[in-house]
């Protein structure tokens, strides 16, 4: 089960991934907290801002069948933007608490083995809000999970990604969040996924809409972003000296 904020993190972060699961045999569903009204619609998308959260809605069942995923759940919160007081029904102005319960009921029915949320070190506070609600559901339930993932943004991979959009789209709005990233040494899990490229280029194409942060990459940069998922193992805790996992699945 993926956990996400927005129609499209599920597959601009971990697409790959969930078709590595479906390849593997493994249902696959993705649990999606609002409908991204608050973004900005691409230029050139013909998509007005009062359509896009039915058009992202939209998009994500599309992207969903492209990417295996047998079920997905939408939840009733609204995108709380990247800054400013949060409004009331907004993802982050709802109590952990409150969130927590909502995926814990879907953790419940669904009863995944592995779990899989953002871990929010690209600054955004909806993805930052969804992960501590995800842990904290993971902790009450009553389903069998196994293990749950944190996917993360490699410092390495991100500076170098931050680097390029600094020359070529000077104003994009995650520019301002002082992204973080994931310290490199912080990666527990790296799965390599080169043979579901196309599909996740196909997935990542559903989401007309928004601006694809890959776009405009350099064809190198692009497929490292693309083809190698890296995970940071939190449950059940990562030991000092483990060996990198490079597989989710037997």
């Amino acid at each position: 089960m993926v956990v996400v904020a927005h129609p499209d993190d599920e597959t601009f972060g971990c697409g790959s991934l969930l078709l590595y699961a479906a390849a593997h045999g493994v249902q696959t569903a993705v649990v999606c907290a609002t409908r991204g009204e608050a973004g900005e619609p691409a230029p050139g998308s013909g998509v007005t801002q009062a359509d896009l959260a039915k058009v992202r809605e939209q998009e994500l069942y599309e992207a969903a069948q492209i990417l295996g995923v047998s079920r997905v759940d939408m939840l009733d919160f609204r995108d709380s933007g990247m800054a400013g007081e949060p409004e009331s029904g907004t993802l982050v102005a709802a109590s952990l608490d409150e969130v927590r319960d909502e995926v814990r009921t879907r953790l419940e029915d669904f009863r995944p083995t592995v779990v899989v949320t953002l871990e929010g070190t690209d600054g955004h506070r909806d993805h930052i809000h969804m992960r501590d609600a995800t842990i904290a559901a993971v902790d009450v339930a009553d389903a069998p999970v196994e293990k749950v993932y944190l996917y993360s943004l490699p410092q390495s991979r991100l500076n170098r990604w931050i680097d390029h959009l600094r020359r070529s789209n000077p104003n994009m709005q995650h520019l301002d969040l002082g992204i973080p990233g994931t310290p490199d040494e912080h990666v527990t899990t790296k799965i390599a996924t080169p043979e579901h490229l196309d599909a996740r280029e196909r997935a990542i194409a559903t989401h007309h809409s928004q601006l694809s942060p890959y776009e405009g990459l350099p064809a190198d940069l692009r497929r490292e972003f693309l083809t190698e998922e890296p995970l940071r193992r939190v449950m059940p805790a990562w030991e000092e000296g483990d060996l990198i996992e490079t597989a989710l699945f037997a």
